[in-house]
């Protein structure tokens, strides 16, 4: 059962990554970092390198996350990527930000929705990460049998 769960959040989660990715790639990248420096917590040099490597980072999490990969280190990062995110997002939704999220291309205020939405996700991504944390825990010869079912 748990691994049947651990499936489908990674799929999901990795979909989203990875869609996400997809819609930051296909304009340029000045406009993500626009949405970026709406937020008003990066300098302007780090708003420049975060909307150059986040797209890309976003596209490796999502596409190891899908193939079952290194979970224990892309759960946990995709699980860091989302705390941030929607620390973010809160803290501009309380300012009374009226900005554009930027989660998937151009076009999507903060709201009350778009935390919804990522805070569901967050929770998916936490019980993926303590799922595949446990199960590298796991004796070696317990880890063979899982070998063929990975999470």
């Amino acid at each position: 059962m748990m691994a049947k769960l651990a499936l489908a959040l990674r799929i999901a989660l990795g979909v989203m990554f990875c869609y996400a990715a997809y819609t930051k790639l296909r304009q340029p990248w000045l406009v993500f970092a626009m949405s970026i420096d709406a937020y008003r917590v990066l300098p302007p040099w780090a708003v420049f390198t975060v909307a150059r490597t986040l797209p890309w980072m976003e596209l490796v999490v999502g596409l190891l996350l899908v193939g079952g990969v290194f979970l224990r280190y892309a759960a946990p990062a995709a699980t860091i990527l989302l705390m941030v995110f929607y620390g973010a997002m809160i803290h501009a939704y309380a300012a009374g930000a009226g900005i554009d999220c930027g989660c998937f291309g151009v076009g999507e205020a903060v709201s009350a929705t778009t935390l919804l939405r990522d805070g569901v996700l967050l929770g998916c991504s936490l019980m993926l990460s303590v799922l595949a944390l446990r199960r590298n825990g796991t004796a070696p010869a317990r880890r063979d049998v899982l070998a063929a079912h990975p999470l």
